[in-house]
């Protein structure tokens, strides 16, 4: 069987108050969450990882990608999701892709099964950053 067609998948969206996490097996949707994750994001996308993988019957280690929504949206949502993202990515040695847009899913599956990894995602927060000078 085409080992894309089965490629296991986390999907993850962390730019707004309402935190979602998909798990796909090829182009089919397994599992979906959703939650009110506001400024408990750090302390809750954990568990709710280990929730939907349980919920799928996959344990991470059979997780063989990652898609992050890149943004625009919440500054430190995305920095928290893609962290997040990057790190599961590295430590499972799985290829990654960060896409943006409302297709932001399907685009990321179509190049998780065409071969491509990011290697690396960073996020587009759709503005210039807001930094202030140091006092000295």
């Amino acid at each position: 069987m085409d080992k894309n067609r089965t490629m296991k998948v986390l999907a993850i969206r962390s730019d707004k108050p309402e935190a979602e996490l998909y798990i796909y097996e090829g182009k089919d949707r397994l599992a979906e969450v959703k939650w009110q994750a506001h400024r408990q994001l750090t302390e809750t996308i954990h568990n709710r990882i280990n929730e939907i993988l349980d919920s799928s019957s996959i344990s991470l280690k059979e997780v063989q990608g990652i898609i992050c929504f890149k943004g625009p949206g919440s500054f430190t949502g995305l920095r928290i999701g893609l962290s997040v993202a990057n790190a599961l990515a590295y430590a499972q040695e799985v290829p990654i892709v960060a896409r943006g847009g409302k297709d932001w899913l399907e685009q990321g599956i179509n190049d998780l099964l065409g071969g491509k990894n990011d290697k690396i995602v960073t996020p587009q927060y759709g503005a210039p950053a807001k930094t202030t000078s140091p006092k000295k």
